[in-house]
């Protein structure tokens, strides 16, 4: 048996990425759910990572979901607190204040789509490749999220029907529905990776400002589910935050002296 990490990190030019690695359908078990909660806790607190990436080893999956095997061998109890421990990984990738990227180079299904709707932006590889959550078929329901970060992406009346009916799409159907943010043709999974790193380039500096794109994911994410007399304040309060930093003084500065700011993520 191999002792490769099932989740890597690996940070380059101010980019995170933590690849999910179980040949051959990069399925995640409790052993990777862990190894992935490292990788995010890691990535959350390196200053130099202002980016996350989160892909799939190989050339053909992203994930295919829950080990269906493990699962198995396990009792109800025992399900229990994988589902859990699996949701708190994911709320950790959701609410780190740092842009999660979600690079799909290959089929993204049951699990898998729930792991890629907790990160910000979900990009994808063109092909032959299935996108959905098809737990239905197998007598239960999307349990790391599914149920309910679909409806918020999809609405309530497309998400269900996606999730009673178990219909898979193709990349190109994903981004039609507004499931995905956008998708690149590429020959193999290291052209459609190289295309990720273009892409995300925009917001690292010294082209981006990594902090404030945090700050906004922060916003967002925390502030749809507040009242709004109270997201309100928390948008003020991250603002402030922001106005002392060296980037919007920099931004503001180049913005006066009409040249392109050099950001530098603090």
């Amino acid at each position: 048996m191999s002792d490769a990490p099932l989740a890597r990190l690996e940070v380059s030019e101010g980019i995170a990425t933590i690849t999910l690695d179980n040949p051959k359908a990069n399925c995640y078990s409790y052993a990777m759910m862990r190894a992935l909660d490292d990788c995010v806790l890691q990535a959350r607190m390196d200053s130099s990572a202002h980016v996350i990436v989160l892909t799939g080893g190989g050339e053909k999956f992203f994930c295919a979901g829950a080990d269906i095997a493990m699962l198995g061998t396990m009792d109800p109890e025992e399900k229990y607190y994988f589902c859990l421990h699996a949701n708190e990984t994911l709320q950790r990738l959701e609410q780190t204040p740092k842009l999660v990227v979600c690079a799909i180079n290959g089929h993204c299904v049951g699990g898998g789509l729930e792991v890629a709707l907790a990160c910000d932006l979900r990009l994808a590889r063109t092909g032959k490749f299935k996108i959905g959550l098809p737990e239905v078929k197998l007598g239960v329901l999307p349990g790391t999220g599914g149920t309910q970060r679909l409806i918020r992406n999809l609405g309530r009346s497309r998400a269900l029907e996606l999730m009673i009916t178990g219909e898979l799409l193709t990349p190109e159907g994903a981004l039609a529905e507004g499931l995905l943010t956008k998708t690149f043709e590429a020959e193999d999974a290291g052209g459609f990776q190289a295309a990720v790193r273009d892409y995300v380039r925009q917001f690292v500096p010294p082209q981006g400002a990594s902090q404030a794109v945090g700050m906004i994911k922060r916003a967002v994410q925390t502030g749809a589910e507040l009242p709004l007399a109270e997201a309100l304040g928390l948008e003020r309060e991250l603002q402030q935050r922001l106005f002392t930093s060296a980037d919007a003084k920099e931004g503001i500065l180049a913005n006066r002296e009409k040249r392109t700011p050099e950001f530098r993520g603090a």
